[in-house]
């Protein structure tokens, strides 16, 4: 009877052992793929984010369950949207987005802080393509959402940096 138990107990303890050294295996090879990707970034192109966010699909693709590659598409995604707020590929980009965004929404372990600020930073994005029509119906809710975000993380970098490019955005808008 002890030796059925140990013999349990013995590969009880390899599955896990096994099971925890293929999951960092992955973690380590997606934050690879991951680095690899945004590595390309270093002189950002139209062309350069468009290829980094096709390399984050497939990614993605690869660690469906995973919070970062999503987060990284939604992040490059609303780059090349606002530096290229006209141009033919980010209207769907956009909506790729917002589908993104909700796919974070229902994942548990993603941080409510990043989802915030993404959502305030395509609303942002709307502003710049269209700021007469759409400064008044987005200025609460970006700001909204990235009051939440820093809220919820006070040390949300990419938080602080885009609410502050939007209070130097509107200020030029206004004049003030």
């Amino acid at each position: 009877m002890t030796f059925q138990t140990f013999k349990r107990f013995v590969l009880m303890s390899v599955f896990f052992m096994t099971t925890s050294v293929v999951i960092y295996a992955q973690q380590s090879t997606m934050q690879g793929l991951i680095g690899q990707s945004l590595a390309k970034l270093q002189q950002p192109t139209s062309e350069s984010i468009l290829n980094c966010i096709a390399e984050m699909k497939r990614i993605d693709d690869m660690f469906p369950d995973s919070i970062q590659p999503k987060f990284q598409i939604a992040l490059q995604s609303l780059n090349y949207s606002v530096m290229n707020p006209h141009a033919p590929q980010t209207e769907n980009l956009l909506k790729e987005t917002e589908e993104t965004i909700a796919k974070m929404e229902n994942i548990k372990h993603a941080d409510p802080s990043d989802i915030c600020t993404l959502r305030g930073f395509l609303y942002m994005v709307r502003i710049v393509q269209n700021p007469g029509k759409n400064g008044q119906r987005y200025y609460l809710e970006v700001m909204q959402d990235y009051e939440k975000a820093l809220k919820l993380n006070p040390d949300n970098q990419l938080a602080k940096q885009l609410q502050q490019k939007f209070f130097e955005g509107m200020k030029q808008q206004t004049g003030k």
